[in-house]
């Protein structure tokens, strides 16, 4: 007998994340690369963060050159990797000064102009480095990266990462597309501050606690616990 399913979110009504939706217009589209290990994870992010943006494509795969699909995205937008590899340039003021000279320099109006859209890895540290490995296609992308300061700000308390303050790919991304649309205010985006992203990131918190809610041992935050008598 077949499980009855969110239609929204297709979990379970128990562990529907629907409540946690924060509907965002992004101006930089994005396009998810999610490992198949990722499909299906209740602890995952990357089903919150399509659900959320206005325009967000996610892709299963273990390996990217193997994706047709991918192949129509570089053929159609200037892609730009989320990824802190050895070649990745931190994002700022004079990074997105620069990404966004190249986007102007295609014609609006012609139909070889190409929008920006940011790719991220949905994996585990060691799978997203082992996609990053597998594909030339990748590794032929501009890679960007977030600050120090942002990059080690995370607040994802549900699954255990190989960094501590790792970021989810909804964090990262969330903090990514509000540097890369501030324009001339990308200094006011710090921890704790992205943008109209912020409401996202309000919610992930969330999502944080009804995921920790499942465990045996949870104990809720203080402001959440019921009023002693």
């Amino acid at each position: 007998m077949s499980r009855t399913l969110c239609l929204t979110c297709e979990r379970p009504p128990k562990a529907c994340i629907c409540d946690f939706i924060a509907k965002v217009s992004n101006e930089v589209p994005v396009v998810v690369l999610q490992h198949p290990s990722e499909v299906g994870k209740m602890k995952g992010t990357a089903s919150l963060l399509a659900l959320s943006l206005e325009s967000c494509d996610v892709l299963v795969t273990d390996n990217v050159d193997q994706l047709v699909a991918f192949d129509s995205y570089q053929k159609d937008h200037q892609l730009v990797l989320l990824y802190p590899s050895e070649q990745a340039i931190e994002l700022s003021a004079t990074t997105i000064t620069e990404l966004t000279a190249i986007n102007q320099g295609n014609d609006s109006t012609s139909t070889s102009f190409k929008k920006l859209t940011l790719v991220i890895l949905d994996g585990t540290w060691k799978k997203a480095y082992r996609m990053f490995m597998l594909s030339t296609k990748l590794q032929a992308l501009p890679q960007i990266c977030l600050p120090h300061s942002i990059a080690c700000s995370g607040n994802y308390l549900i699954r255990k990462v190989a960094k501590k303050n790792a970021m989810s790919s909804l964090e990262a991304t969330c903090y990514a597309l509000a540097m890369l649309e501030a324009s001339d205010k990308i200094a006011e985006i710090s921890p704790g501050f992205a943008g109209k992203y912020q409401t996202l990131l309000s919610k992930f918190e969330q999502f944080n606690q009804f995921q920790l809610s499942f465990r045996p041992d949870y104990l809720a935050p203080r402001s959440a616990r019921p009023k002693e008598s």
